[in-house]
């Protein structure tokens, strides 16, 4: 049974997310705000964190980037603002996917399923290696030039995704559809936040991961 961390401060809404995640067989805790949120990350094992924005004590920002630097679940991120600038600083800091409130439950809930079905290991023992990237799907660990580095789930995927595929151009809308889904909320800004700050992890190796201008990206083990 998978552990899930609802950190929202409005009681109501926290409420209605719990009762639809013990309806789909989800155990959950509950944190009012973001003192109490990191508390119980670090006292439990967690496998996916739903996480407002806006909270008393430690904000949803700060919250974020202390979990990511601990652990690569996923981390889906509520807001009632639809700013721009929000959405990216969210990615930049590490969480995997946003729902700008008013939301429907169940989008929230098809979320969750997805990420952690992918976050599971289905694909367990499964190594590929190539350009000096090495991944293990069941264990997702990644190691660049045998040093172990620590990516987000969405990062993971998308490298995963761009290996499993070598040499081959994935469009911007298949990466977005394999990664996220048909009910992707964001736009290829949010894609492309994802891409840099990937290559920024892979130093030197980012630069297997090729853009290929107004349509999508390639991974090239060399580089001419």
């Amino acid at each position: 049974m998978s552990t899930i961390l609802v950190v929202e401060d409005e009681d109501i809404l926290r409420e209605v997310i719990i009762d639809y995640l013990i309806e789909d067989g989800y155990k959950v805790l509950e944190a009012a705000d973001g003192e109490e949120a990191l508390e119980l990350f670090q006292s439990n094992s967690v496998d996916l964190v739903i996480l407002d924005i806006v909270l008393p004590e430690v904000d949803g920002w700060s919250v974020c980037r202390r979990i990511r630097k601990k652990s690569n679940i996923p981390i889906i991120i509520l807001t009632a603002r639809s700013d721009e600038d929000d959405s990216l600083l969210g990615y930049e800091l590490g969480a995997d996917d946003y729902l700008i409130k008013p939301y429907s439950p169940r989008v929230l809930m098809a979320k969750v399923k997805r990420f952690l079905e992918k976050h599971s290991g289905a694909l367990d023992g499964m190594i590929m290696s190539a350009g000096g990237i090495v991944i293990n799907i069941g264990s997702r660990l990644v190691a660049v030039d045998g040093n172990i580095i620590n990516l987000t789930h969405t990062e993971f995927e998308i490298l995963a995704y761009l290996m499993k595929n070598k040499g081959i151009v994935i469009s911007r809308d298949q990466l977005i559809s394999k990664i996220w889904g048909y009910d992707f909320y964001g736009d290829e800004k949010t894609l492309n936040s994802h891409i840099r700050n990937l290559r920024a992890k892979l130093s030197s190796k980012g630069k297997c991961i090729v853009t290929v201008i107004r349509y999508g990206y390639k991974f090239e083990e060399e580089q001419v």
